[in-house]
């Protein structure tokens, strides 16, 4: 696995998913797509969603980012590796290395 704590170490090679006892949802009053973790909530918007719902720990950086641009315009490597790297930093995420 990649260190968590140093989220500058991932890689495009890397496989990300969900840190165990982290899940995705809904919130039930908003509607709105979470990711539920024992400290709390973080609310995700869209995008943020659905680079989530790619990273079950068998696709690459690379892939989660061609899954990600196939339905969105106009998103930036750079977005979602500064996505992924911030939540590896909060413990929400990890990164195995590919």
């Amino acid at each position: 696995m990649a260190d968590e704590g140093i989220a500058a170490a991932l890689s495009l090679a890397d496989r990300p998913q969900l840190r165990r006892g982290v899940r995705a949802g809904i919130d039930p009053l908003s509607g709105d797509k979470v990711l539920l973790f024992p400290e709390g909530v973080l609310f995700l918007n869209e995008t943020a969603a659905a680079v989530i719902q790619e990273c079950d720990g068998s696709r690459s950086v690379t892939e989660v980012v061609q899954a990600i641009g196939e339905v969105y315009d106009n998103v930036a490597l750079e977005d979602v590796i500064t996505l992924l790297q911030e939540l590896i930093t909060q413990h929400l995420l990890v990164a195995h290395r590919g």
